[in-house]
């Protein structure tokens, strides 16, 4: 059987589609390529992002800032020692974009300047931490991006 021109271009793109359609299939049904949106509600926090800067620029007005560090026991979060701890309030939050499962917040309760988040609830790997805290009515907001 002798092919011809048009039957090899025909040939070639049916041979392309059926490559391209093998690859669709398998990416949609393969469990390792996850497609959720970042967060749940990722449309709500985009609205409320000026709150975000506006805390954040508060932050660096009055030299709010805080100092996360690993150590021994566990990541400690210092606040400034300006501030009188017992008036501090907020939540901590933990994401790991990699596992959402993984991803934790919670409410801060100081019973001194800093704070320590045991080394045992921590998986290495890279997590973002957001820590929104208010003091006599100020509202600040620390972002950072850290490697467990």
């Amino acid at each position: 059987m002798k092919i011809n021109w048009g039957t090899a271009i025909v040939l070639s793109f049916v041979a392309f589609i059926a490559f391209i359609l093998y690859f669709v299939v398998r990416m949609s049904t393969d469990d390792r390529a996850n497609h959720d949106l970042v967060t749940d509600d990722y449309y709500k926090q985009e609205l409320a992002y000026q709150k975000e800067i506006d805390a954040s620029n508060t932050a660096a007005k009055m030299n709010a800032q805080l100092n996360i560090e690993k150590t021994g026991e566990g990541l400690k979060i210092s606040f400034p020692e300006k501030f009188d701890y017992k008036k501090i309030e907020g939540t901590v939050s933990l994401y790991r974009p990699s596992n959402k499962h993984l991803d934790t917040d919670f409410p801060l309760s100081l019973s001194n300047t800093h704070l320590l988040i045991p080394d045992n609830s921590l998986v290495g790997g890279r997590w973002d931490i957001a820590i929104k805290w208010s003091y006599e009515g100020n509202t600040f907001l620390h972002k950072e991006k850290l490697t467990y």
